[in-house]
C-alpha cells in the first residue's frame, strides 16, 4: 500500500514540475553545451543528395531565415510536427523564409530514398529535403533528437532550437522576429 502511495505521488510531481516548465515557457533543452547551442554559427547544411531542391549551403541561404529540421518519415513526434513546418514555410517563403528538412533515418526502410520519395510526395510536402543517411549533418549540429528544429538568423547564427513537439507558438514568433530583423 505504502509503494502504491509513493509511486502516485511521484507521479504527480512529475507532472507538476512538467507544468510549471511549459508555464514558464522555459526550453529546458537548449541550455549547456551539448545539443542546442545558440547564438554560434550554423553548421554546414551540406548534403549529397537533395529532394525538392538543387543542393543548399549556409552560403546560398546568406540573408535568409531558415529552419533546420531534423526528421524521419516513421517518426510519430516527426509527424505531429509536420504540418506546422508546412504552414510556417507556406507563410514565410515568399518573406525570405526557407526550411531545410534534414532526414535522418532512424530505422534501416527509412534509409530507401524511394521510400522517403513515396512518403513527401504523398504528404505534399514541398520544402527542401536532404537525405542524411550517414548522420554527417546530424553530427556537425551535435543533434540527439527527432524532432529538432533550429532557427538560423539572415547571418547564418542559429538563434533558436527546439526539441520535440509543442512551443509551435514561440516557434513561429521566432520565425517572425528575425525575418523582420
Amino acid at each position: 500500500m505504502k509503494l502504491a502511495m509513493t509511486f502516485k505521488r511521484s507521479i504527480i510531481l512529475v507532472a507538476l514540475i512538467l507544468t510549471l516548465v511549459t508555464m514558464a515557457d522555459v526550453d529546458i533543452f537548449t541550455t549547456g553545451q551539448a545539443s542546442g547551442q545558440v547564438n554560434i554559427t550554423a553548421p554546414s547544411i551540406e548534403g549529397r543528395v537533395w529532394l525538392n531542391s538543387t543542393p543548399m549551403t549556409n552560403e546560398s541561404l546568406k540573408n535568409k531565415v531558415y529552419l533546420v529540421e531534423f526528421w524521419t518519415f516513421g517518426c510519430y513526434n516527426c509527424r505531429n510536427v509536420e504540418p506546422y513546418v508546412k504552414q510556417w514555410y507556406q507563410r514565410y517563403h515568399s518573406q525570405g523564409f526557407e526550411v531545410i528538412a534534414v532526414h535522418s533515418p532512424e530505422f534501416a526502410h527509412e534509409k530507401n530514398i524511394e521510400n522517403v520519395k513515396k512518403y513527401i510526395n504523398k504528404e505534399n510536402i514541398a520544402y527542401p529535403v536532404v537525405l542524411d543517411n550517414d548522420f554527417r549533418i546530424w553530427k556537425r549540429f551535435n543533434n540527439r533528437y527527432w524532432p529538432a528544429m533550429y532557427l538560423v538568423d539572415k547571418k547564418g547564427i542559429i538563434r533558436y532550437a527546439h526539441f520535440g513537439e509543442g512551443r509551435y507558438k514561440k516557434t513561429e514568433s521566432m520565425i517572425q522576429k528575425l525575418l523582420t530583423e
